[in-house]
């Protein structure tokens, strides 16, 4: 966000300098990027002296001059001045400057087979007057010493450029940072003259707003103005649109858009002689097409918001207008709009068309629903003072009604959170130069937030308002406790390292898995257990909790099948999901093992890998984890998806009723409906 200080001043009273603002603009939190002089047109011409006039070789009314410059060499410029002679002193333009008359940008050109670089200037080249009989002849007494200095002093002024946040769309406008500048203490925010405008009859192009399955517009503002004159800007708003960096087009426009960035308004002008009777606000149907002012067709997709007459498609509402609408300077009677469009219809049709403008900027992160009025009459008035024309009264359309955020505030809970004290009356006062509408409920604060702040909804974005304005330099500091305690691990936690090892130990290795998989496997392996639905899953694939942990060691069984891989011994300690309720999620140790054996000695016989082997690991594993060897009672009571007659559960002796492992073969069935072939599939 660009602006000027003089700019700011046109709604700020202070006497801050400019490092002053600067600094102030920094501690409440609106990030200064740059801060250096506008570009001017300009600032390229400066002072020269004619030292030699000779007549060109290959034109008689030409004349050849060596220009000083104020540089170790002359240059050669061809002019055709009657007036150009030796010692003459004038100014001079160098290539790439822009002459204010036409706008020409000068270039290093060969004039009659010889070359010219730049132009010495005339009065009326320089728009200071209508002489243009020959070129500027400067004063010896007053330019003598100032040979290369720059003709034009001061013509640029030092421009703020402000990062702005998405959360503020209030300070992409100069009055927004202006008020927070008066809150903070830099001075008095201005008040804006009441207007004197007088208007004459309605507006005659009717306007309707259709109600849309997705709406994109809920308020149209809009007025006509009839026999006025477009031309160029007056310097002021000239200077004004060039220090945004933007190039200035005409009136109508360069109003339309000086009143966006001062107000944070963005407006749009139609040449109203070019609207087919009535403006309809509307959503686009697929294939759709109009010719935008950037000069790019644009093909439409279903609901775009649209500004559209009975012949099709004005504009994007919020984003570009059209070109068959757009206003020229033979434009007489404009329909000025002013408008409020939804910022998630707008920032879904800006990406999928990729246009970026200025106006889309503001409207997707949230304009002033209130401000319509106030953004037309600006731009009338001063439409009215450079054009001319008469002005309808405004004809404001909406389908929805604004409505006001109120936050009931305890002033405490300000000290509470940033640990220091801001008296009632000083927090009133931040809050009322905010914006805020306050008033006093006992000890609570009902606040009315203003239209334009849609990032304050509750409480503590009121805490943060008040530090921002007040300083955060206020919130004490404390340093970190530097006492550092020995880290320890609990009984569970060392046993969980323990089995990890312990099966690792024994030729397994070991996976990390999702605790989400497939509810097709999962049904499979859940037995009795409540199936866990996930609402947002990452994939289709991983849609419910799993219930246990098997269906995910199988499923990278089968993938380091499929790639050729016969011996395979995979472990995973995790959790299993048997239900929603606390206490359901348990920490499980399961392992898979296919394929051969792997031989101790070099006289083994090879063999697959069967229901004994992983009887084994389990029951060393249950010892080495302190389950006496006596103790341990092996039953057929297993899990289904084990097979009936090759499989084990252990129990413990005082406690036959919960199992502490399973082991055995894999149910054919399972491996038939998971399409898995391998020799010795056990778990």
């Amino acid at each position: 966000m660009k602006f000027t200080v003089d700019w700011l001043k046109n709604h700020l009273d202070t006497k801050f300098n400019n490092n002053q603002i600067i600094d102030k603009l920094t501690n409440i939190g609106l990030e200064v990027e740059s801060f250096e002089s506008s570009t001017s047109e300009l600032d390229t011409f400066i002072v020269a002296k004619i030292i030699n006039a000779k007549t060109h070789p290959n034109a008689d009314r030409l004349k050849l001059c060596d220009v000083d410059i104020g540089s170790d060499k002359t240059i050669e410029v061809v002019c055709g001045a009657p007036n150009a002679k030796n010692g003459l002193l004038t100014v001079y333009a160098p290539p790439g400057s822009i002459i204010p008359k036409n706008q020409m940008k000068l270039s290093v050109s060969k004039i009659r087979g010889v070359t010219s670089y730049g132009m010495l200037c005339s009065e009326s080249e320089l728009l200071l007057s209508n002489e243009s009989d020959g070129i500027i002849e400067l004063k010896n007494n007053k330019y003598a010493n100032k040979i290369g200095e720059k003709y034009f002093k001061n013509t640029s002024e030092k421009v703020i450029d402000l990062s702005i946040t998405p959360n503020r769309p209030d300070c992409l406008g100069v009055r927004g940072i202006a008020r927070d500048l008066s809150a903070a203490g830099a001075g008095k925010l201005k008040i804006n003259k009441k207007s004197d405008l007088k208007y004459r009859g309605n507006q005659n192009i009717n306007v309707t707003i259709k109600k849309e399955k997705v709406q994109g517009c809920t308020i149209f503002g809009s007025c006509l103005i009839k026999g006025a004159t477009n031309k160029e800007s007056p310097k002021w708003l000239k200077d004004k649109i060039k220090s945004l960096g933007q190039k200035p087009i005409s009136a109508i426009v360069d109003i339309t858009n000086y009143v966006m960035f001062d107000l944070n308004r963005p407006l749009h002008a139609y040449d109203a002689d070019k609207i087919d009777n009535e403006i309809i606000v509307r959503s686009s149907s697929k294939g759709e097409s109009f010719q935008a002012l950037d000069n790019k067709k644009y093909i439409l997709e279903n609901e775009m918001c649209v500004i559209s007459d009975r012949s099709g498609v004005l504009g994007l509402g919020g984003i570009i207008g059209g070109t068959r609408s757009g206003t020229e300077y033979s434009t007489k009677n404009i329909l000025l709009e002013s408008a409020y469009f939804l910022p998630r219809s707008i920032r879904k049709t800006s990406k999928q068309l990729n246009i970026d403008t200025d106006a889309k900027f503001r409207f997707e992160r949230g304009i002033d629903p209130l401000s319509i009025e106030e953004g037309l009459i600006k731009a009338s008035e001063l439409i009215k003072q450079i054009c001319g024309g008469e002005i309808s009264n405004l004809d404001i359309k909406k389908i929805d009604n604004y409505k006001k955020t109120i936050i009931n505030f305890d002033p405490f809970l300000f000290e509470k959170t940033t640990g220091f004290n801001v008296e009632n009356k000083e927090l009133i006062k931040i809050l009322e130069k905010l914006g805020f509408d306050v008033s006093k409920n006992k000890k609570i604060l009902k606040l009315v937030v203003p239209s334009w702040r849609p990032d304050i909804t509750q409480s503590i974005d009121i805490v943060e308002e008040i530090v921002r304005i007040k300083g955060y330099e206020h919130i004490n500091t404390s340093e970190p406790v530097k006492t550092r305690l020995k880290p320890t691990l609990n009984y569970y936690q060392k046993l969980f390292h323990f089995l990890q090892r312990s099966v690792a130990s024994k030729g397994y290795l070991e996976t990390v898995t999702w605790s989400f998989t497939d509810s097709k496997i999962n049904q499979l392996f859940k037995e009795k257990d409540e199936e866990i639905p996930i609402v947002n899953p990452i994939s289709s694939d991983l849609n419910v909790l799993r219930n246990s942990i098997f269906p995910n060691l199988i499923f990278y069984l089968k993938k380091n099948l499929d790639r050729g891989f016969k011996d395979i011994s995979l472990f995973e300690i995790g959790p299993a999901f048997k239900g929603k309720n606390p206490g359901d999620q348990l920490t499980v140790i399961g392992a898979v093992r296919a394929g051969k054996v792997s031989r101790l000695s070099w006289n083994d016989k090879e063999r697959i890998v069967d229901t004994f082997d992983v009887k084994k690991d389990v029951i060393q594993s249950l010892c080495e984890a302190g389950i006496d060897k006596d103790d341990i009672i092996i039953d057929d009571k297993t899990p289904s998806y084990y097979h009936p007659g090759k499989s084990g559960g252990v129990y413990q002796y005082k406690n036959e009723k919960n199992a502490l492992a399973y082991f055995g073969e894999i149910h054919p069935n399972i491996l038939k409906k998971l399409d898995i072939k391998t020799e010795g599939l056990v778990m």
